[in-house]
């Protein structure tokens, strides 16, 4: 009899792609994925640790399944990912009915914690960081997916240390993958169907930059282009410190990158993207702005922004929402200060009230709402071209793709469709996505 196993993904795309690799290892010892914690054999929580009380959390889902563990002692218990990184041995300390923790660095052993623990040996932690050349042995090989899009991991780990931020701590530091098995692997996809990828890292702008002889981020987008029958291709995160002229360049020049960046600011204060220790000014921001829409007019640009770091005064935050207005973002992912034990901006004194910060936060968010909405709405009426991912949730018979822009645009259309670049007419623009009519 197959056994069966529930996975649950929280965070970033880097998770998506660890999860990714959960299937594949675990398919490999027999398991198989199901919808439902109740029909599995193996619960696992895939975890992420960037936003404030992340642990907390985690615990408290986790008492979900405590039931089901006390109905079925024999069923295993998982925590993966980041929280279990940082948490380790104290996650069984505080979960008696938990049976594995692996961290970042230890996916790749999961199917033997899983065969321990079906022999009876449970209460089993593994985390810690791998040194580099193990590390660069064991970027992810990938089962056969039927997907049209794909994550391509190019690099993994962060060497910049903003003082927010606790992915150094939970996720090691910087390591590229050599560039030759980037692009077997692309090209194997594009072999299997996949029409378009993401080229994924925390920072994938410095690329390269710690392996000797190996190539920058710009000439491994442009190699990556050029492999046959790849539709489209995408990168993220970008760091604007790393953001090179000769990476700008590459958006005027390849027919196949999409006019579309996540180039996170996080304020736009000079005295707090110091306090970040982000490495740039406001100025130097906006210039990079600046460079990209002159290469490509038609570029649209999301980011991420931090409201109440600190000490952040009023002023401070006026030149935030200045900057956002200034560069017209068509996304924002916005979010208030969350303190990180282990990090730097943990010890910093902040006087300023929730209250006061969730004001802020609001203001930012109905700008931002409604510059967003200025963007799509100028798409109603045009014809834009999709790649055609797949089947809608909307209904029979309706399909859905993505622009340019990552936008999502649901359509009536044939499911021979799927995998194509179609021109369709937007019809209806929405908060989180289009309608569209398919151009014969």
């Amino acid at each position: 009899m197959k056994k069966c196993f529930y996975l649950e993904t929280f965070g970033c795309q880097m998770n998506v792609v660890d999860s990714e690799r959960i299937v594949s290892l675990l398919g490999d010892i027999g398991y198989q994925q199901v919808d439902e914690a109740e029909q599995a054999d193996l619960v696992l929580l895939n975890t992420c640790s960037v936003r404030d009380k992340a642990e907390r959390k985690v615990y408290g889902h986790l008492g979900r399944f405590k039931p089901l563990k006390d109905a079925r002692p024999e069923l295993i218990i998982g925590v993966g990912g980041c929280v279990a990184e940082q948490e380790g041995q104290k996650m069984l300390d505080e979960v008696p009915y938990l049976d594995l923790v692996f961290g970042t660095h230890n996916v790749h052993r999961l199917p033997e914690l899983v065969q321990q623990a079906e022999e009876g040996n449970r209460r089993l932690s593994l985390t810690g960081f791998l040194d580099r050349e193990t590390r660069l042995n064991l970027f992810p090989q990938r089962s056969e997916l039927d997907t049209v899009t794909r994550f391509v991991t190019v690099m993994q780990g962060c060497d910049n240390f903003c003082t927010y931020c606790i992915v150094p701590h939970v996720r090691g530091r910087e390591v590229s993958r050599p560039s030759h098995e980037i692009i077997a692997e692309v090209e194997a996809l594009v072999a299997q169907g996949v029409r378009e990828v993401t080229l994924l890292g925390q920072n994938v702008n410095s690329y390269g930059n710690k392996e000797e002889g190996e190539i920058n981020f710009a000439q491994l987008v442009r190699k990556v282009a050029a492999v046959e029958g790849l539709s489209r291709l995408r990168f993220t995160t970008s760091h604007p410190k790393d953001l090179s002229d000769e990476l700008i360049a590459c958006f005027a020049e390849l027919e196949n990158l999409c006019h579309q960046l996540h180039l996170p600011v996080q304020a736009g204060s000079n005295r707090i993207l110091q306090l970040m220790n982000r490495g740039y000014t406001r100025e130097d921001y906006l210039q990079t702005v600046a460079k990209l829409k002159k290469a490509c007019p038609e570029i649209r640009l999301s980011t991420d922004i931090i409201v109440g770091f600190p000490g952040e005064t009023e002023e401070e935050f006026a030149q935030t929402l200045d900057l956002v207005a200034d560069v017209g973002y068509a996304d924002a992912f916005t979010f208030l200060y969350s303190r990180r034990t282990g990090t730097e901006a943990a010890a910093l004194e902040d006087k300023t009230g929730a209250r006061i910060k969730q004001q802020r936060f609001e203001r930012l968010l109905e700008l931002q709402q409604e510059r967003s909405q200025q963007i799509w709405q100028s798409d109603l009426g045009a014809t834009l071209t999709l790649l055609v991912e797949g089947e809608s949730k909307q209904g029979k018979g309706q399909l859905f793709g993505r622009t340019t822009w990552n936008r999502i645009v649901n359509f009536a259309g044939p499911s021979e469709l799927i995998g194509q670049l179609v021109d369709v007419k937007i019809t209806k623009v929405f908060r989180n996505s289009n309608l569209g009519e398919l151009v014969s």
